[in-house]
């Protein structure tokens, strides 16, 4: 397992470390690992000062699990986008990666993650989703545990602006994770999500829209990623795009691939197929999880099968 220690490149993001800092050993976790968390948050930790100093680290994880199957023959499920949004102009397909320059849904659904990891400040991606509460975010199963710990003063910031919160900052009441991620950090199961506290008399859904989910949907589709990396040559104060037809990892998960550039900080953030230019809604069906170091400019995101639906039934009901 040692040599693949450098293979994958988690596209987190966390402030004040220095790269090669946090290198994952492999986890310890038992099997019957919680797979829920009630973060602690102080309120107004997330400054806009803080927010921008959740600079990008690309930290290398072990691939636990290429233990788990994936089973990819189950009968889809798919969860409707809960509102429409408004027109704009179509944009480049494919695109390996830049910045979302229309308006519609996505720009309201997708936002920034922003956590702290023991005392680290870190960040990701992630997207509101259609939901029985009306507040559950989806992101990356690294993005709510990592390395065996949960993560604390978790928010969501919908529309985040360069340190701005156009829409808000979303408190996690709750977190979730796959069972295998929980227990194993299983990179084919690197899939989490929240639940978040109303703000303002409003869920999440309807102050800024949910996109639509699909599981055990199939592979090699027409897709689009959205998130907001940090690293070079971003900076993390843009929603960045990329699109294509998408294919299968190959090699040591069972991920979607996609032909993308986007580097650390983009974790979490949603894919789509079906995905309309027009209105910005689309049918999720991945996040942004991991590229490999020695194959740039893809990115690889997990199926979404039995194992996330079941995460996902679990926290729309908390």
């Amino acid at each position: 397992m040692n040599r693949h220690r450098t293979a994958l490149s988690v596209l987190l993001s966390a402030g004040a470390l220095v790269a090669g800092v946090l290198t994952a050993a492999t986890p310890s976790i038992a099997a019957d690992a919680p797979t829920s968390f009630r973060p602690q948050h102080t309120q107004g930790f997330w400054t806009a000062e803080r927010m921008r100093a959740a600079t990008p680290l690309d930290v290398t994880a072990v691939p636990g699990a290429a233990r788990t199957a994936v089973a990819t023959s189950a009968t889809p499920t798919a969860i409707a986008p809960t509102a429409a949004a408004s027109a704009v102009s179509p944009t480049a397909f494919p695109q390996a990666g830049g910045a979302w320059t229309g308006s519609g849904a996505v720009v309201k659904t997708s936002g920034r993650v922003f956590f702290t990891m023991g005392s680290r400040t870190a960040s990701c991606s992630g997207n509101s989703i259609t939901s029985a509460n009306g507040s559950t975010v989806m992101t990356a199963g690294h993005c709510v545990k990592y390395q065996g710990a949960w993560h604390t003063n978790w928010v969501f910031v919908p529309a985040y602006n360069n340190g701005s919160a156009p829409y808000g900052q979303w408190s996690a009441t709750k977190t979730f994770a796959t069972d295998q991620w929980a227990a194993s950090e299983d990179m084919n199961m690197d899939v989490g999500l929240a639940v978040v506290a109303p703000l303002n008399g409003q869920t999440l859904s309807q102050a800024v829209g949910a996109q639509g989910v699909l599981f055990n949907g199939g592979y090699n589709k027409r897709m689009y990623s959205f998130g907001f990396p940090a690293a070079a040559p971003y900076d993390g104060t843009k929603l960045v795009y990329c699109s294509g037809n998408s294919g299968k990892d190959f090699l040591l998960t069972k991920d979607h691939s996609l032909g993308c550039n986007m580097t650390g900080g983009s974790s979490g953030g949603p894919w789509f197929q079906d995905f309309n230019e027009a209105t910005g809604l689309g049918t999720q069906v991945s996040v942004n999880s991991f590229g490999y170091t020695f194959l740039p400019n893809r990115m690889y995101g997990p199926y979404l099968g039995n194992e996330a639906k079941a995460a996902y039934d679990k926290a729309q009901v908390s």
